[in-house]
């Protein structure tokens, strides 16, 4: 006889059958998180998927093409103003922004969930939502997020005001 437990061929009924990403319960409750539009919870999504294709590892290095995001559904006019929520809001950080162009010069962005372990933050994640205590407060810095232009708007050759020269 051995002693310990036996096996039934049964499964533990909460078991997971294959790769999850945990999201802590605290979190699905904040003003931060519970204030994201649809577009904003797709590409938080797939930067988790990111971090799972890299084995759980590599959090801060987590490259993502628009295109990859594009592929997982999204409207290519909703990816900016969404990461741009979700960095406000303080779940995601941009560590290195990318670079589009001809393909010998493209780079895409990379990507740190801030509720995930990476190298040189202490814990499991430095958690910037927490900073948000209130729904309203949430809501105003989401909304501001997604109406911001991008910083390079006046290089991609936005509204240009053109000098004249006034002959005297």
């Amino acid at each position: 006889m051995t002693s310990g437990p036996r096996k039934t061929g049964r499964r533990r009924r909460n078991s997971i059958s294959g790769a999850f990403a945990p999201r802590l319960i605290e979190m699905l409750e904040s003003p931060a998180y519970r204030v994201l539009s649809l577009s904003a919870h797709r590409v938080l999504s797939r930067i988790e998927i990111e971090h799972a294709h890299h084995g759980g590892s590599d959090n801060g290095k987590l490259p993502i093409t628009f295109e990859q995001f594009e592929d997982y559904g999204m409207d290519r006019d909703a990816i900016a103003p969404a990461l741009r929520e979700l960095e406000a809001l303080g779940l995601i950080e941009i560590t290195e922004r990318g670079c589009a162009g001809n393909a010998g010069y493209r780079r895409p962005s990379h990507y740190r969930l801030t509720f995930r372990a990476s190298e040189g933050v202490l814990s499991d994640g430095s958690h910037e939502w927490r900073r948000i205590k209130t729904m309203e407060e949430a809501s105003v810095i989401a909304a501001v997020a997604r109406k911001t232009p991008p910083e390079n708007t006046a290089r991609r050759g936005g509204t240009r005001v053109r000098l004249a020269l006034v002959k005297k």
